[in-house]
């Protein structure tokens, strides 16, 4: 396992001195939910939520605090720490480590908000936890004090969990060029419903139902506009000044959903090979270990691993550096952001090999292997983890054209 740094280490500074678990006793806790998560998997994925009791044990086992401001009782630390524990969990469910990754990266979001914000959401009890959904569909109308809000969304992942929801739409600046353009509007339980709509073939356990709003107030406070998260200028960067909140947001956010792809193919390859290991071929009795084709799929699958395992650690440590020392050029980010929009793609090939050469036994419900390829392939249907528009950005970029993507 490679290093992971802590604030506390120095690697973000401005953090004041709190009471809290170092990231080796964080992520020992991860390993010790391995067998439960998987106890209860079978569970998750017929009830399509991740259990309250696994809920609980993240938030008892101080997950979601791992980004949360230290002012709100949150732990301040590296993102590297929290990409581990949702690798690690995902070994155990990788639809409960999404949960997680998901629901934890918005303690990190709400503190670009307006200040007010998270006194709204966290004053009287900071373990309070948000869900989301970006995707722009939201109509937004200005009014005195803030603006109403009306829409549907999809995928808001672990929301039935949840008390808030960040939740997208497209405005017009008043500052901008004429054109809409997406912004986020924070929105209480009080003011939405949860559709009961996920039935789906991967990820079953993430909960990612509907969300509906039905001309809500929002006041000016709990909106962002997500240039200012591109342009790093956003009203919480004046009350939260350390390195963690200078990071931008899609550099962050899109790891979320990549990262947990790696502990799931990770399981999978180790029940691979267990199960292969002394497997008979049916009709000839030769052992399909000493397939050499089977061998071949085995260590490319392990060298993707290890390659995109070296990529996220690598570039996790340049996210730090980069948001101590303020330089982000946009040709960079263009490169940082396709690395990991490409990351599932590269799960996806390697899961397919595997299931490739499980046979006709990896065909029937409750197969790891079979999980494994259902969830890697549902993450690569989120639109964070499509490599292409990353990729055709940085190849323009790359041949003079100008960036088109504020995701980055």
């Amino acid at each position: 396992m490679s290093k992971i740094s802590t604030a506390a280490e120095g690697t973000l500074p401005n953090v004041a001195s709190i009471d809290r678990p170092g990231a080796a006793e964080l992520v020992g806790r991860a390993k010790a939910l391995i067998p439960v998560l998987r106890e209860r998997e079978a569970d998750a994925i017929r009830n399509r939520q991740v259990p309250v009791e696994t809920i609980q044990a993240f938030r008892e086992s101080g997950f979601f605090r791992i980004l949360q401001p230290v002012r709100y009782g949150g732990f301040e630390m590296s993102p590297a720490v929290y990409c581990e524990i949702a690798k690690t969990l995902a070994e155990g469910c990788m639809g409960s480590a999404w949960v997680y990754g998901v629901i934890a990266v918005h303690n990190w979001q709400l503190a670009l908000f307006d200040p007010q914000a998270a006194e709204d959401v966290w004053a009287n009890d900071n373990s309070v936890l948000i869900s989301s959904s970006y995707m722009p569909t939201g109509k937004a109308t200005k009014v005195d004090g803030g603006y109403r809000l009306s829409g549907r969304w999809a995928f808001s992942s672990g929301s039935e969990h949840c008390q808030w929801v960040i939740l997208g739409g497209n405005m017009v600046a008043e500052d901008g060029d004429g054109v809409p353009e997406p912004y986020n509007f924070l929105v209480p339980r009080s003011d939405y419903q949860i559709l009961d709509t996920w039935h789906v073939m991967g990820l079953c356990p993430t909960g990612s139902n509907d969300i509906v709003v039905e001309d809500a107030f929002v006041p000016a406070h709990r909106v962002i506009r997500e240039r200012d998260m591109f342009n790093l200028s956003c009203p919480g960067h004046v009350q939260n000044t350390g390195a963690l909140y200078r990071i931008p947001f899609a550099q962050l956010f899109n790891r979320t959903v990549s990262t947990t792809s790696l502990g799931s193919l990770r399981r999978a390859l180790d029940v691979f090979v267990e199960a292969t290991r002394q497997k008979r071929a049916t009709y000839t009795g030769a052992r399909l270990a000493a397939d050499t084709t089977i061998q071949e799929a085995v260590a490319d699958v392990t060298l993707t691993l290890t390659d995109l395992e070296l990529r996220l650690a690598s570039d996790l440590a340049e996210l730090e550096s980069r948001a101590r020392s303020g330089d982000w050029p946009i040709e960079r980010r263009a490169q940082l952001g396709h690395h990991t929009t490409s990351m599932v793609s590269r799960c996806v090939e390697a899961i397919d090999k595997l299931m490739l050469f499980s046979g006709g036994k990896a065909i029937y419900l409750g197969n790891v292997v079979q999980r494994a390829f259902l969830d890697i392939h549902c993450a690569r249907a989120h639109v964070a983890n499509n490599p292409y528009p990353y990729a055709r950005n940085l190849g323009g970029m790359t041949f003079g054209f100008e960036n088109d993507c504020l995701d980055l």
